[in-house]
């Protein structure tokens, strides 16, 4: 394959260098494989990235090898096309990446970036978290404990009438998120995920804690809920994992959960086509709008 080669994306033909670059083992996919990726999933992901900064997961010389590193500050190489916007941190300020469009998509890909995590919130009101995640992390490999832990969560947020979207991280667990329509801060989504996480773990203490510290979990179910913070970020829907395998993490809906056998790395860059055809069958169709935590707050007070 030649040196370089030349995309169409959008409006703009993006240059891949070393597009033969294998950057899975064991004959996994090549930049080459990433970037077609990147296009053709673009309808899917952009509209769950575009106005959100990231945290770019960059690996030159592909899975195994180094660097590995997070890339949150935007360098000054790339085009000028590439959409930026500079966010406070402690002590300064950083220059984060902003995908708005399908190019920026297949450029990344080009700079062997494979995984996007995306903020909480948006860059016009970076303090106001528009979505509440809670991260299933299942001990070792026991995808049932994370199975069994989401159709929990799922029963106590219909009881606080939040709605909860599903996703499999392409990891080992799950991801369960609520929509927000952004009056809360982070501080305050925090603090409720906090409290949520505690009466679910209350309810069901041998299978689920929230302990931090690994020892103290005793092979129970983390509920993480470390996420809901100001710069935190987390795996973007139809993104390509940092793993041998090539896993994608998946949009699911709650009724996929019932399938047997489901695990957490089913859909893979090294078969594109089977992710492209669960993103047309759109599984976060019908997402309802975001929703304020004041009732939701009021009656997690009544069941605690």
């Amino acid at each position: 394959m030649s040196e370089t080669l030349r995309l169409r994306a959008g409006r703009r033909t993006v240059e891949i260098r070393r597009p033969g670059k294998r950057l899975f083992p064991e004959g996994g996919p090549t930049k080459a494989d990433l970037a077609e990726y990147q296009r053709r999933i673009a309808p899917y992901l952009l509209p769950e990235l575009r106005g959100r900064p990231l945290m770019l997961e960059r690996l030159p010389e592909g899975v195994g090898g180094t660097p590995h590193f997070m890339q949150k500050d935007t360098p000054d190489h790339y085009p000028e096309w590439v959409h930026r916007v500079e966010l406070k941190k402690e002590g300064g300020t950083v220059v984060h990446t902003l995908c708005e469009n399908t190019a920026t998509l297949v450029f990344l890909a080009g700079q062997a970036c494979l995984t996007l995590h995306r903020w909480l919130s948006r860059a016009d009101r970076p303090d106001h978290p528009d979505r509440l995640v809670f991260d299933l992390d299942p001990p070792g490999s026991d995808f049932a404990a994370a199975r069994e832990a989401a159709y929990l969560l799922r029963e106590l947020l219909d009881q606080l009438r939040l709605p909860a979207r599903l996703m499999s991280t392409g990891s080992r667990g799950l991801h369960v998120s609520v929509p927000l329509d952004r009056s809360a801060s982070f501080d305050d989504s925090r603090a409720f995920a906090h409290e949520v996480a505690e009466v679910l773990a209350a309810r069901h203490p041998g299978s689920l804690t929230t302990a931090v510290r690994k020892e103290a979990r005793g092979g129970r179910l983390y509920l993480d809920v470390q996420r809901n913070a100001y710069a935190q970020t987390a795996v973007a829907p139809w993104s390509v994992r940092a793993r041998k395998d090539a896993p994608v993490a998946v949009p699911l809906t709650w009724d996929q959960l019932d399938e047997p056998g489901l695990g957490p790395r089913d859909w893979s860059l090294r078969e594109p086509d089977a992710v492209l055809e669960l993103a047309a069958r759109r599984p976060w169709s019908g997402t309802p709008r975001g929703r304020s935590l004041g009732p939701a707050r009021r009656r997690l007070a009544k069941l605690r």
